[in-house]
């Protein structure tokens, strides 16, 4: 197969992942695109052989994972822009969950998205972000302890407002 129908495949198969774990990386739609356009031009640059789909898909991971976090560093302060009309949330109770979300660091965003949203294994993300899966579960459970606390705090604001 010639690399432009390969590579359409691939951006055909792993373009919305890609995207997804970007947008929950640097929260925001244009640098996401962005990201994964660089990614598939490293794809390009590279021309890496796979060992299997896991292979592909966790290389391609890694490089977005790679990228965001240098435009994570090159970023100055950048005000927040307001994701939540385009982070898949389908009712009100994900809409405040990808809030939450969106509120956590980068490191534990990722690791929030590669887990849960993906299913990948801390041992699986450690590999993909070049960490230790000690550092991924540290991250996770943060994340966790974070998510509970903020999702806690919101269920008591709204229930005292709606007393009189």
């Amino acid at each position: 197969m010639d690399r432009s129908n390969r590579l359409e495949e691939l951006v055909n198969k792993y373009e919305n992942t890609l995207l997804r774990a970007a947008l929950a990386i640097l929260g925001n739609a244009q640098e996401a695109e962005d990201a994964v356009q660089e990614t598939f031009l490293r794809y390009l640059e590279k021309r890496p052989e796979f060992r299997d789909r896991e292979h592909e898909k966790a290389w391609l991971l890694r490089v977005t994972a790679n990228h965001c976090k240098s435009v994570l560093r090159q970023r100055k302060r950048h005000p927040a822009v307001e994701l939540l009309d385009i982070y898949p949330a389908p009712d009100q109770g994900s809409r405040e969950l990808v809030e939450a979300i969106l509120a956590l660091p980068a490191n534990q965003r990722w690791a929030v998205h590669l887990h849960y949203y993906e299913g990948y294994s801390t041992e699986e993300i450690a590999s993909i972000l070049g960490q230790r899966p000690g550092t991924v579960r540290s991250h996770l459970s943060r994340a966790r302890k974070a998510l509970r606390i903020y999702l806690t705090d919101n269920e008591k604001e709204d229930c005292c407002e709606t007393i009189p």
